[in-house]
């Protein structure tokens, strides 16, 4: 079976197009650590329903039966012919099996086969930022561009890359996965099992992480923080920091900036090494908009390799919001199922 890149299948071909018109629907799966969303995705990238389930905690089979059990619901009220799966981790060069998730209990898990038995439907499994990132060369922020690095912010760092119109994935199936460059060696420990990786410094958690500290040590600074929690901070999470910074709160637009700082040097590393045109924010941080990019630019610009004698990439957010991995995982099992 090809990999889920789909070897030249362009990723900007334009929405609406005739040939997009009588494609059939596909049902597109995003799987995170707090919610399993599905939706009924057409030919142009538009949902036409979505529904949501609690993630059953990390327990793989109880996972695999709420995603048959959100597929047959929606495939009673729409006729789908395929499902794609969006899931952070690592998948191999098949789609077959889900190698490592770092936020559930797969282990070298034969999803697709698993899945395929329950439903009796096309199943394709993809990593998560594999899907946004395709939603978005396709339908989105990078309509138009060949060559993008997408990164989601949210519990880590997910990343894509998209070359000449495909989803990279590497030799093993395992590109992308930016959020664990090691950034700073002996730094916070890492779910992965590493010390120091990117996403422990420019992720959602991150934020919320950094917010509870200055809670805990009682700082005067965290009295913003504080107050929006009634008092908890175990409650201070990365979506109330950029809620507060989004409202102006001294403290939360502080932290905001760290994150920013952090997210643009990275930045500059991926560009020294892969040189994209196109870098796009996408992640449930994202949501903090120029607050985190005005910072990761201003980052990016002064660590980029040759800086004063190259072209900047352009760093921008995402379009397709949350729903971007849904959107790309629909999109790409369809695509697979009319290549047969």
């Amino acid at each position: 079976m090809p990999s889920p890149s789909f070897g030249s299948v362009p990723a900007h071909r334009e929405p609406g197009a005739a040939e997009d018109v009588q494609l059939p629907l596909a049902l597109g799966i995003d799987i995170g650590g707090t919610k399993v969303a599905a939706g009924v995705v057409d030919g142009h990238g538009a949902i036409l329903e979505v529904i949501r389930r609690a993630t059953p905690g990390r327990d793989a089979r109880a996972v695999e039966n709420v995603i048959a059990e959100l597929v047959r619901e929606l495939g009673e009220r729409h006729e789908i012919a395929s499902v794609g799966i969006g899931a952070a981790g690592w998948m191999d060069l098949t789609g077959a099996r889900v190698v490592f998730s770092p936020h559930l209990a797969w282990r070298d898990e034969p999803l697709q086969d698993n899945l395929e038995e329950m439903l009796q439907r096309p199943v394709l499994v993809t990593n998560d930022a594999d899907a946004a990132a395709w939603a978005e060369s396709r339908f989105g922020a990078g309509r138009g561009h060949d060559r993008l690095i997408m990164l989601t912010l949210g519990t880590g760092i997910g990343g894509a890359l998209v070359i000449d119109g495909r989803v990279e994935r590497g030799s093993f199936g395992m590109a992308g996965e930016f959020g664990h460059q090691i950034i700073m060696p002996g730094g916070h420990r890492c779910e992965c099992g590493n010390r120091g990786c990117w996403e422990q410094y420019a992720s959602g958690n991150a934020l919320g992480r950094e917010g509870r500290e200055l809670a805990k040590k009682h700082s005067p600074m965290a009295a913003g923080l504080l107050a929006a929690v009634n008092g908890k901070p175990k409650d201070i999470t990365g979506s109330v920091v950029t809620e507060l910074a989004l409202q102006g709160e001294a403290t939360a637009r502080e932290l905001v900036t760290e994150v920013g700082d952090w997210l643009g040097l990275g930045i500059a590393n991926l560009a020294a090494a892969l040189d994209p045109a196109l870098f796009i924010i996408g992640g449930g941080l994202s949501a903090a908009g120029e607050l985190m990019l005005d910072p990761a630019r201003r980052a990016y610009s002064r660590n980029l390799t040759g800086r004063g004698y190259r072209q900047e990439a352009v760093i921008t957010v995402a379009q397709l919001g949350p729903m971007a991995g849904l959107i790309g995982a629909g999109d790409l099992s369809r695509v697979r199922a009319l290549k047969g």
